[in-house]
């Protein structure tokens, strides 16, 4: 008779033929579901296609179901896999399917491929997310206080820009809170050209606001890559 211990290797023991088997098969299965969900936003698909696109949505659907019970009924503390990263994913990726929310959720399920890395032993790559969740704890709380100068200079600048521009282009900056999307393009040095000033104290502003950009951009890449730096230096003293 199957008892547990068949299903606990099957699910997370990949050291065994039929648990690397089996985990393989998921991750290819969810392939197939990226696939086929992107295929599903192509216009002018025929109804045959659109019938066989379903078929395949509700045999992964109920396979990863049966897959998420499986995992919840031999988990040994139940709740913390319900709420684990990996338990949370899985769960929205098949929930809305059953609850006809109108929100498809499918493309999420690139993050249960993440297992890859346990399931191939790819160790030197589990290895360099441990130094990346090192790096951000070291760099945590300047990064924290960037954050807040971040937002404290988005709005500075959307209520700057809504001073210099809201009588020339009333349509475009109606209030602070339309300027705010100014500020994000304009900040992070994207500048879709949607909104852009037309007043010369408006294109003086836009002028420093981009100069400030430049540092927005540049501060959390050396703030990371310096403490990256500092993770790779501590795995070479261990």
């Amino acid at each position: 008779m199957v008892g547990k211990g068949f299903f606990t290797d099957l699910l997370d023991n990949t050291n065994t033929l039929r648990g690397k088997v089996f985990a393989l098969l998921i991750q290819f299965l969810i392939i197939v579901s990226l696939v086929t969900f992107s295929i599903d936003t192509l216009p002018n698909l025929s109804e045959n296609l659109k019938w066989i696109l379903y078929l395949v949505e509700i045999i992964t659907v109920v396979i990863f179901s049966f897959e998420y019970i499986l995992r919840c009924l031999v988990a040994k503390k139940k709740l913390k896999f319900i709420f684990s990263f990996y338990g949370l994913i899985d769960l929205l990726a098949i929930l809305p399917f059953y609850l006809s929310t109108g929100y498809d959720l499918r493309s999420i399920r690139i993050f249960r491929l993440l297992r890859l890395v346990r399931i191939l032993k790819l160790f030197k790559y589990n290895q360099a997310i441990k130094r990346f969740h090192r790096a951000l704890v070291i760099a945590k709380e300047e990064l924290i206080l960037f954050g807040f100068v971040a937002a404290i200079m988005l709005y500075l600048s959307a209520v700057g820009i809504y001073y210099c521009e809201s009588d020339a282009q009333p349509e475009q900056f109606s209030s602070v809170f339309h300027s705010l999307w100014w500020s994000v393009t304009t900040l992070t040095t994207v500048g879709y050209g949607d909104m852009y000033p037309v007043t010369v104290g408006g294109k003086i502003f836009t002028f420093f606001i981009l100069t400030i950009g430049l540092g927005i951009v540049a501060v959390p890449t050396g703030l990371l890559a310096s403490a990256l730096s500092e993770a790779r230096k501590q795995d070479f003293e261990d």
